[in-house]
């Protein structure tokens, strides 16, 4: 019998997560996370596992010691928890949850005797640059984000150290990750260029990394299989398509997907910042929502040029194209294509 933890697990990648691994033979998943999943804003995600017996919710907070125990013996754990959203959190905050979480799950893999480990950490340690990144290159965050997960991956690497003839960790640094119920930048991107209000500011040839979560699930489970086959103990690896789209791709295959022809406005890059600090100086006193963030806007223009290395190098068989992703999500979650 094979059981799994997925802490951070009622989130977006948690929960497509737990589906994989059912899938592919594990036979109980808990969900370990500080919120519900009837909490969660996806009606999507809580109707993909409700009323799943073989998936079990426990609620914590990794930022404490985890004193939760399991009545089975544990084969995997996933540490998926994060305080992760760009702009929305304060320095210390990313600090807070990803260090402190990152040392709790691994104290508590030691409680259970657990030997396997995943975690997700982001391509944000690498910082953002025009110059293509792969996982041999220098980090170098400029985030708080970026910053704490580094330091969180080198909290599961000193677990694995300290008893390298049996454990194994899986690193993945992924780009954006996108799919149904993500409502984070790409869900944002659909919007926009559906309802007619993106525009491009010389930024059509940005690259942005990113993977569509069930290829994240697949890949993850992939790398910690071709471990064992190597008989490896330890692989971090960058996940996004080869390469990674660039601004205006991702925009082709929402018009081909959508099946909507759209042609796409040029606005000066300083015309919408300054517009965008107009709409949040207004928008932050009363607490209105918006998609024009000036921190997205900046984002928007400024290249993750990430290469999946690890992935090329071993010759792992991607399932999905950004346009085949792109219309799995839409045939699953329609809702979110309107």
């Amino acid at each position: 019998m094979q059981t799994a933890v997925i802490f951070g697990g009622a989130g977006f990648i948690g929960t497509f997560f737990a589906e994989h691994l059912l899938n592919v033979g594990f036979n109980k998943i808990y969900l370990f996370d500080i919120q519900p999943l009837s909490d969660k804003q996806s009606k999507y995600r809580k109707n993909k596992i409700a009323d799943n017996k073989n998936i079990v919710e426990i609620f914590g907070d990794v930022r404490q010691r985890i004193s939760w125990q399991p009545e089975e013996k544990i084969s995997l754990i996933a540490n998926f928890a994060a305080v992760h959203r760009e702009p929305g959190h304060e320095d210390h905050e990313y600090y807070e949850t990803n260090l402190l979480g990152a040392e709790n799950v691994c104290a508590w893999a030691e409680l259970v005797d657990c030997e396997k480990i995943i975690f997700t950490s982001s391509i944000s340690p690498y910082g953002p640059s025009e110059h293509q990144k792969n996982e041999s290159s220098l980090p170098l965050p400029l985030t708080a984000y970026g910053g704490s997960k580094l330091i969180a991956e080198k909290i599961h690497q000193i677990w694995l150290a300290a008893d390298g003839k049996h454990r194994n960790l899986v690193i993945v640094r992924p780009g954006v990750v996108f799919g149904p119920g993500e409502g984070g930048n790409v869900s944002r991107l659909i919007k926009a260029v559906i309802k007619r209000y993106f525009f491009y500011m010389g930024n059509r040839d940005t690259r942005k990394a990113g993977t569509y979560v069930k290829e994240l699930c697949r890949a993850m489970c992939w790398a910690l299989n071709y471990q064992k086959e190597q008989g490896r103990n330890f692989t971090l690896f960058n996940m996004s398509m080869n390469p990674g789209p660039s601004i205006q791709e991702y925009v082709e295959a929402v018009c081909a997907v959508a099946q909507v022809k759209r042609r796409i406005p040029a606005i000066p890059y300083l015309t919408l910042l300054s517009a965008a600090y107009g709409i949040e100086l207004i928008a932050r006193p009363l607490r209105i929502q918006h998609p024009f963030s000036p921190v997205r806007i900046r984002k928007l223009v400024r290249s993750n040029f990430i290469q999946p290395g690890f992935l090329i190098e071993h010759k792992y068989c991607y399932q999905y194209t950004l346009e085949s992703a792109f219309a799995d999500w839409k045939l699953e979650c329609p809702e979110e294509w309107r």
